[in-house]
């Protein structure tokens, strides 16, 4: 509980005149709050900035995951998407929950968050057992993950959550996986289709020597940024920003194992593990776009 905030955490059961008493008090933070958002738009922005940078320095989240917060930002890439604690958030393949760690606490009693995980049923046993992992992580903590939607993503399931409710769908080094399996055109739809109209699409990936001629399946899991602006822009987004957030000028994007040659896989295991270590995580372009306004 240490380095969560007080609304995060879950509440202590009361009787009825407790709570009656707290809906009042509830209700006049409400409109306390709404009336300062009114007189004090930036003091309302800093509050949730405030919020988020708690959520990452929590206790909460793995030693392991924090750790490579030195190369994924978390902080300045959601802000950069224009995260806010309100919003409707669908998360493309959580993986181990990196970002759940983050996002599913962030957002509680506040916004909602779609896991848009994969197939349950699938027909890959590692996939199974990665997503029973995945639901053993919420489970054991209902007071921080009890609010996650868990949705299925695949070349046959895309409702990742309802057509046009969400605010903004986040994808974090996931497009190489789509192209290696030739249905990045289907998972761009679902997420185009899931957002509303004016929501944000924020993709973050390994990007690639655009002076390297991009193989179709991304084999060495690095994408060129032209081409995933391509993918995107035919489902229908617009780009609106590009962010350095995330670039890392040591990559030379050259490796004999692809990116994974890098951490945090290193699959050459003890071979120039220190000059890997030196290089660091992969060079990622961090893009931004929308679905525009009908």
């Amino acid at each position: 509980r240490q380095g969560i905030p007080g609304d995060l955490l879950e509440p202590r059961s009361s009787g009825p005149n407790m709570i009656f008493s707290r809906r009042i008090v509830c209700l006049f933070a409400v409109f306390a709050g709404l009336w300062l958002v009114a007189l004090f738009p930036g003091q309302a922005a800093e509050t949730d900035a405030g919020r988020l940078r708690a959520v990452i320095a929590g206790d909460h989240r793995e030693a392991k995951n924090k750790a490579r917060d030195v190369f994924r930002h978390p902080f300045e890439t959601l802000r950069f998407f224009g995260l806010s604690a309100d919003m409707t958030v669908v998360e493309i393949y959580p993986g181990g929950g990196w970002y759940t760690e983050i996002l599913a606490p962030y957002l509680k009693g506040h916004g909602r968050y779609y896991a848009a995980s994969w197939e349950k049923n699938s027909p890959s046993e590692r996939i199974r057992r990665w997503l029973k992992r995945y639901h053993q992580k919420l489970a054991s903590r209902p007071g921080l993950y009890g609010e996650v939607i868990v949705t299925e993503l695949s070349r046959t399931k895309t409702a990742i959550a309802p057509p046009d409710s969400a605010d903004m769908v986040l994808t974090f080094r996931n497009v190489h996986n789509w192209m290696k399996r030739g249905y990045e055109a289907t998972i761009f739809e679902a997420m185009f289709t899931a957002l509303k109209p004016g929501g944000v699409l924020g993709l973050v990936e390994h990007r690639g020597n655009p002076e390297v001629w991009q193989d179709p399946q991304a084999l060495n899991g690095y994408v060129n940024e032209d081409y995933a602006v391509e993918l995107a822009e035919a489902a229908g987004f617009r780009l609106v920003a590009r962010s350095a957030i995330n670039a890392n000028p040591k990559d030379a994007k050259d490796h004999p194992q692809g990116v994974w040659t890098l951490p945090p896989s290193l699959r050459l295991k003890d071979r120039d593990r220190e000059k890997y270590l030196a290089i660091g995580e992969s060079d990622r372009m961090t893009l931004k776009f929308i679905k525009p306004e009908e």
